[in-house]
C-alpha cells in the first residue's frame, strides 16, 4: 500500500487529468458532426464526484490513523506504568526477603555463640573433673554425676585460678538448694544488674534437681493469702514478686531451648504439668474479675497466666475461645504475638484487634495487625488517624461543681499530645512515613509541649511568694512551721533510676513434643527493692511494649 503522501498528490491531480481529458473529448467532438457536450458534462460529474468521495474517503482514514496511533501512545504509557509499579513490588518483597534474611542469620549467629559459650563451659567442667581428685565415673551415681556437673559447668571453679563462669555464682547455690524464697529475695536484692541475671538465671536454674518444681515453688506468693488493706494494683511488694515471677517462667523457656544441656522431658516431667496445670486452674477464676479497660493492655496477672501454659506446655488443656478474651488483657506487652502463637490463637486475631479497635486501642490493634499480617484487613493509617481524632474529643462539657473548661481543655491537650507520641513512635517502628508523614504530627507535637511549658510557667508565677522577715529592731521573731516555710523543703529526688533490660526470649512450642521456639521479651524496669516497685516500674513509654 502507497504511504499517504503519494497518494494526497495523486488525488490533487485528478483536476490536471480532467482538464486533459476535457481537451481530448473536445479534440474527438470536432470530429464527429453531432455534438458531444451534453456527454462531457455528465462525465465531468461523474469524475468531480469520484475525486470528493476519494477525498472524504482519505480524510476519513488519516482522522482513524490519528486516533489508533493515540491509543497505542496511552496503551504504551499504561504499560510502562505497570511495569514500574512490578519491578517496585518486586524491589520490596526482596527488602523485606532480605530483611528477614538478615534477622534469620543474626539468630543463627546468636545461637551458635551461645553453643560455644555453652560447649566452653562443659570443657571447663570437664578439665576441673580432671584435675580434680574425685571418684571416677563408674564409682558415681548418674543422678550425682549430672548434679556436680551442672553445679561445675555453671558456677566453675576457682580453685585451679580459672575464672568463674558466672557474676553471681550465689545463683547456682540457691538452685542447687531449691531456694525458692532465697532466689527470689536475690533477684531483689540484685536488681541493678538485671541485665546479668537473665543471661546467667537459665544455666543456674540447670544446677537445681528439679528446675520446672523450683519455678513453680516461686509461684506460691503470686497470690499471697492474707488480704492487705492496700490496694493490690498499687502493692510494689506484690508487682514486685509478679515480675519475678514472670521472668524466672521465662528463664525456664529458654533453659528449654539448650537441647545440648537438657532434655525438654527431663526438666517439664508429667507431674511438673499436672502441678502446672493445677495453678492454672486455681489461677483462672481469678482472672475473671479483671476489667480489660482497666488493666490497659497490661496485666501481670493474665500474663503470667498464659506463660504458665506456654512454658509448661498445658494450653490443650484449656479453651482457645476463653484465652483469646485474654489477649486484649497483655496486648501492650512485647511478647503478646508470640504468646498468641504459641497459644495456637493465631486464627483468633481478627476477632481480638477488633475488640480493641472497639475499645478504643488502635495503637496495639495496629501492631498486632503487623505482627500476624493482617495489615490489609486492618488499614493501619485509618486506625492510627482514628486514634487522634478519639484522644483530641473532650470527655464531657464541664457542670458546675466539676471541673472548669480550661482544665478539661489541658486534659484534652495532654491525652493528644501522649497519642501524638504514640502514633509518631508507630508509624516509626512499622515504616509508614511513606503512608503517613510525621512532619505535621511532629510541629502539634511541639505547639502542645510548648503550650504545657507556657501554662506552667503561668502558674508557677501566679502562686504567692512567702515574705521574708526583714532585720532591725522592732521586728518581732519569725513564725516557724508554718505553711509558707513548709514549700522551701526540697523535694526527695528520686534514689534509684529504672534500668531497662531488653533480650529475646526462647519459649517451648505449645504442641506435645515441647520444642522450644524464639519469642520477645520484656523490658523489666525494676526499683530498688520489691517493696519499690510503684505502678510505672513495669510499664513502658509507649502503647505498645517493649
Amino acid at each position: 500500500m502507497e504511504d499517504p503522501e503519494s497518494v494526497a498528490t495523486l488525488i490533487d491531480s485528478t483536476t490536471s487529468k480532467i482538464q486533459q481529458l476535457q481537451k481530448a473529448f473536445a479534440e474527438l467532438e470536432s470530429h464527429r458532426a453531432v455534438t458531444l457536450n451534453l456527454k462531457w458534462k455528465e462525465l465531468e460529474a461523474h469524475f468531480h464526484g469520484l475525486e470528493r468521495s476519494l477525498k472524504r474517503r482519505f480524510h476519513e482514514l488519516e482522522d482513524q490513523e490519528k486516533e489508533y496511533e493515540s491509543k497505542t501512545k496511552k496503551a504504551q504509557e499504561i504499560l510502562e506504568k505497570r511495569e514500574a509499579a512490578v519491578m517496585a513490588k518486586e524491589q520490596g518483597s526482596l527488602e523485606r526477603l532480605q530483611e528477614k534474611r538478615d534477622a534469620a542469620m543474626l539468630a543463627i549467629a546468636s545461637a551458635r555463640e551461645k553453643q560455644r559459650k555453652v560447649i566452653s563451659v562443659e570443657s571447663v567442667a570437664v578439665k576441673n573433673n580432671d584435675q580434680v581428685d574425685s571418684p571416677t565415673v563408674e564409682d558415681q551415681p548418674p543422678d550425682s554425676l549430672a548434679a556436680e556437673s551442672n553445679l561445675e559447668g555453671t558456677i566453675g571453679s576457682s580453685e585451679h585460678g580459672n575464672l568463674e563462669l558466672m557474676s553471681y555464682p550465689q545463683l547456682g547455690k540457691l538452685c542447687e538448694e531449691m531456694d525458692s524464697e532465697g532466689l527470689h529475695k536475690f533477684i531483689s536484692d540484685n536488681r541493678k544488674n538485671l541485665a546479668v541475671l537473665r543471661e546467667e538465671i537459665p544455666l543456674a536454674l540447670k544446677a537445681a534437681a528439679n528446675p520446672a518444681q523450683l519455678v513453680l515453688n516461686s509461684l506460691e506468693n503470686f497470690y499471697p493469702m492474707e488480704v492487705p488493706n492496700v490496694d493490690r494494683k498499687k502493692d510494689s511488694n506484690l508487682l514486685g514478686v509478679r515480675r519475678t515471677c514472670i521472668m524466672l517462667m521465662e528463664c525456664l523457656s529458654i533453659l528449654l531451648t539448650y537441647s545440648d544441656l537438657v532434655s525438654v522431658s527431663d526438666v517439664i516431667s508429667e507431674d511438673a504439668k499436672v502441678r502446672a496445670k493445677a495453678i492454672a486452674e486455681e489461677w483462672k477464676p481469678k482472672l475473671d474479675a479483671l476489667d480489660v479497660d482497666a488493666s490497659n493492655g497490661n496485666s501481670l496477672e493474665a500474663h503470667a497466666f498464659l506463660q504458665l501454659l506456654v512454658t509448661f506446655g498445658i494450653a490443650s488443656n484449656f479453651d482457645a475461645e476463653e484465652l483469646s478474651r485474654l489477649i486484649p488483657m497483655v496486648s501492650r506487652r512485647h511478647q503478646a504475638a508470640e504468646l498468641c502463637r504459641f497459644l495456637g490463637l493465631s486464627e483468633k486475631m481478627p476477632g481480638v484487634l477488633e475488640i480493641l479497635i472497639n475499645n478504643g486501642r488502635q495503637i496495639d490493634a495496629v501492631n498486632l495487625a503487623f505482627a500476624f499480617e493482617l495489615t490489609e484487613q486492618f488499614l493501619p493509617v485509618p486506625l492510627l488517624k482514628s486514634y487522634l481524632k478519639d484522644a483530641r474529643k473532650v470527655s464531657s462539657p464541664a457542670r458546675p461543681g466539676n471541673a472548669s473548661p480550661a482544665t478539661a481543655q489541658n486534659d484534652v491537650n495532654e491525652r493528644e499530645l501522649t497519642a501524638l507520641k504514640a502514633v509518631i513512635k508507630c508509624i516509626d517502628e512499622h515504616k509508614l512515613e511513606e503512608h503517613y508523614p510525621v512532619d505535621p504530627l511532629q510541629k502539634r507535637l511541639l505547639q502542645l509541649e510548648k503550650e504545657k511549658a507556657d501554662k506552667k510557667r503561668a502558674t508557677e508565677d501566679a502562686k504567692p511568694q512567702p515574705k521574708r522577715p526583714r532585720g532591725g529592731v522592732g521586728c518581732g521573731p519569725r513564725a516557724t512551721n508554718t505553711a509558707a516555710d513548709k514549700i522551701f523543703y526540697p523535694r526527695v529526688a528520686e534514689r534509684y533510676p529504672q534500668y531497662v533490660y531488653d533480650r529475646q526470649y526462647v519459649y517451648p512450642a505449645p504442641a506435645d513434643n515441647h520444642v522450644p521456639q524464639l519469642i520477645g521479651s520484656t523490658g523489666y524496669n525494676f526499683s530498688h527493692g520489691h517493696g519499690n516497685y510503684f505502678g510505672n516500674g513495669y510499664q513502658y513509654q509507649t502503647p505498645y511494649l517493649h
